[in-house]
């Protein structure tokens, strides 16, 4: 389940930039080719986050399609599953430039308690 090792990086990069601050909420993009399965992912995260400042933070997945440039034909066309073939003319020879990423995209941090007040 490599679900689970995505979830311990995710809380990696938003406990690093929440400075301690509790984070209610985190928006992944995830492409279509990273295969990710979002309940396992939703489970690892609850997971991974109890006890730290992300703990009750709402994981928001954001699905990105996958898509080529085919090298023939020079069309890009969406590409939904394998073979990764140009839905144009058939090719196999596709640059792919969409659908890999993986990366935190936003955080909701609450603002620092003021103290002293």
């Amino acid at each position: 389940m490599h679900e689970l090792s995505i979830a311990e990086s995710i809380v990696a990069v938003a406990e690093r930039h929440a400075r301690g601050r509790h984070v209610a909420a985190v928006t992944v993009s995830v492409g279509h080719l990273r295969q990710v399965v979002p309940a396992s992912l939703e489970f690892a995260f609850e997971l991974i986050t109890q006890g730290t400042a992300l703990d009750g933070a709402e994981l928001i997945l954001e699905e990105v399609p996958s898509a080529g440039v085919c090298r023939r034909c020079g069309r890009e066309s969406r590409l939904d599953g394998f073979p990764l073939n140009c839905r144009s003319c058939g090719s196999a020879d596709v640059e792919i430039v969409s659908g890999e990423e993986l990366q935190v995209e936003s955080l909701d941090v609450e603002e620092e308690v003021a103290h002293g007040r």
